[in-house]
């Protein structure tokens, strides 16, 4: 009996040690509340578990093998292995003021939900009915002079983004506190919306030009801005802010941005580059790439819906992050090798965002804490995105006048097509009426010309055969006959193409000249410069000069009583004139009608082939004719 007495003693001695010390522990995990101001930060007396076997009931939780929240290692960053198991914190409080206080409850971020119980002495679990709990803060009620003891069910998401935290706010202070959470960010947030604003130009100005070219490149550099205007702005917006948006996004929808843009930008690349046509290679590899990351992207919707498997999901995401930077890589590489300096301009840009994109993975592993503008992982990769959109700008200025250049050279092109065609036909119808001329002033020359050499030799025959019985009428028909033939001659010389020159034209009138005055008892001189220009002088202006220079021969002969004849041909002006000069007793201008129409059909003439035609009375008559000429 002494020692069963003895070891009762014991157990009782023991038993009520324990249940001191129990009390005790339960006395310094009770956190009063009456006293708080603003916000009480509880995380010493909040305990945690986690179950990572994933199959106790609820109801046994508050049984389970609990532990201090600071003694938990990983409260910073949860573990992949643990993000599909339950967890849970439980914390009591205590109210000894006289009036119910209100408090909201923060976790941490980020989860897909969470579910609050009270917890009863007896282990019973109560859920608590929740207020704003999609923003990520519970709200609850702690009666007059009463403690509670609460116990919270924490779901978080599938990202590596999940920390766990222990604050009570209370109400009034819960909008300054969401303020807090994000304020250390502003810099990178200002960044960030700078850069979301410069989207959204790039947005309108990709979508404008679609509808102004309807080039279906410009649509999908669209779909890219628009991917990385929301991918960035919801990046900045939800940055450190709790609740289930921010979960969904962290774990899902960031990822699948980025996907669907750089998908839009491959296809943007292939239009732009016209890769089908220009680069057949780069187009296999980009449009296998895009197949290959909208089914990888479709496994990990699947995934992240449909199962818990974290770490193939994980593996998913790894995979399509990694193609799209090979891949990228393979652009800068075959772009940069490449002569094409629009591929170059795209290939910089990628390159850039490819750099950028590395040093903003490493910060994000790195994880220092550090909240400084150039210590942020975002705004490395807006840094990418600006220099991608800089160096498609570059690239599209290049495009566009590349394009306007080969546009201008085309429609010179045609409408030297078109001129060379007008100018065949005109050629062809000039070619046609030459030969025309031709062939008249042959016919002419064979059938008229010896149709009037027959009747100037008849008429000469006759007079010979008369001898001293010389008929007037006859003597007429051999002087018309023999004008008449001249005047062939003149035409025949004026149609014929072969003497469509300036040369043939002076050594022409030289001739004609010189045998005009040859009986006349007037001495004529005439000077040409030895070099004459190679000019074409078409048939209708030598005939009108022709003309205009035999009626001036002609005045000369009959009017001027001159002894002297001087014809000059000389550079002037930028052009050429001709000077038919007398010593004779000069015209009368004052009394030129009486001329009749001669000096104004001359006129007439010279001004039909823009030739100027003036006449001077200086010691004599000089006519002179003047046009200029491009030589």
């Amino acid at each position: 009996m002494a020692v069963l007495k003895k070891i009762f003693f014991v157990f009782f001695i023991s038993f009520f040690f324990n249940g001191a010390f129990a009390q005790t522990i339960a006395d310094s995990l009770v956190t009063r509340i009456d006293s708080v101001n603003n916000l009480l930060d509880i995380e010493k007396t909040t305990l945690f578990y986690i179950d990572t076997i994933g199959n106790i009931a609820p109801g046994n939780i508050p049984f389970s093998d609990f532990m201090p929240l600071t003694s938990f290692r990983y409260k910073k960053k949860i573990p992949r292995r643990m993000i599909m198991s339950p967890a849970y914190l439980q914390f009591s409080i205590q109210n000894k003021a006289p009036v119910a206080n209100s408090f909201y409850f923060y976790p941490g971020m980020i989860y897909n939900d969470l579910i609050l119980y009270t917890k009863e002495p007896g282990g019973k679990l109560n859920k608590v009915e929740r207020t704003k709990s999609n923003s990520g803060f519970l709200y609850f009620t702690i009666p007059a002079y009463s403690t509670a003891t609460y116990l919270l069910k924490l779901e978080f998401s599938k990202t590596d983004f999940n920390k766990i935290s222990s604050v009570l706010i209370k109400p009034a202070y819960l909008e300054y506190y969401k303020v807090e959470l994000t304020s250390i960010y502003s810099s990178t947030k200002i960044a960030s919306y700078i850069l979301c604003g410069v989207l959204l130009m790039m947005i309108a100005f990709a979508l404008v030009n679609y509808f102004l070219n309807k080039k279906i490149e410009f649509l999908y550099y669209c779909g890219f801005s628009t991917c990385m205007f929301f991918l960035i702005f919801f990046s900045s917006y939800l940055n450190r802010k709790p609740g289930v948006v921010t979960a969904f996004f962290r774990s899902y929808f960031d990822l699948i941005l980025l996907i669907v843009g750089t998908i839009f930008y491959l296809a943007f690349i292939r239009k732009f580059l016209d890769t089908k046509n220009k680069h057949f290679k780069l187009e296999k590899i980009f449009k296998t790439t895009s197949w290959v990351l909208l089914a990888l992207m479709l496994l990990f919707t699947y995934l992240h819906f449909a199962t818990g498997n974290i770490m193939l999901g994980k593996v998913i995401e790894n995979t399509m992050k990694i193609l799209a930077m090979v891949i990228g890589s393979i652009f800068i590489i075959m772009g940069l090798r490449n002569k094409d300096k629009l591929m170059k301009y795209l290939a910089i840009g990628s390159a850039a965002q490819i750099f950028f994109s590395i040093i903003s993975l490493v910060l994000i592993f790195r994880q220092t804490g550090i909240t400084w503008l150039l210590n942020s992982a975002l705004f490395y990769f807006e840094v990418g995105i600006i220099l991608v959109i800089f160096f498609f700008l570059l690239g599209l200025t290049y495009k566009n006048r590349r394009d306007l250049i080969e546009k201008t050279q085309g429609e010179e092109a045609m409408k030297l097509e078109v001129e060379k065609k007008v100018f065949e036909t005109q050629l062809a119808v000039i070619k046609a009426q030459q030969e025309e001329r031709n062939r008249i002033s042959a016919d002419m020359h064979d059938d008229l010309g010896a149709g009037m050499t027959s009747i100037r030799l008849f008429s000469e025959l006759a007079k010979t055969k008369m001898g001293d019985n010389i008929i007037p009428e006859i003597e007429k028909i051999s002087a018309s006959a023999d004008e008449m033939v001249n005047k062939m001659n003149a035409i025949i010389w004026s149609m014929s193409s072969s003497n469509d020159t300036l040369g043939n034209m002076v050594a022409y009138i030289r001739s004609y000249a010189l045998e005009y005055f040859e009986n006349s008892g007037i001495d004529c001189k005439i000077s040409i410069p030895e070099r004459l220009p190679e000019l074409e002088v078409a048939g209708e202006i030598r005939r009108n000069v022709f003309l205009v220079v035999k009626e001036a021969l002609n005045n000369i002969v009959k009017h001027s009583g001159a002894s002297l004849v001087e014809i000059t041909m000389q550079k002037e002006n930028e052009g050429l004139s001709l000077l038919i000069r007398d010593n004779g007793k000069g015209i009368a201008l004052d009394k030129i009608r009486q001329f009749g129409n001669g000096l104004k059909n001359m006129k007439k003439r010279m001004e039909d082939v823009e030739i100027e035609f003036s006449l001077e009375n200086n010691n004599g008559t000089t006519v002179r004719l003047y046009r200029k000429t491009r030589d």
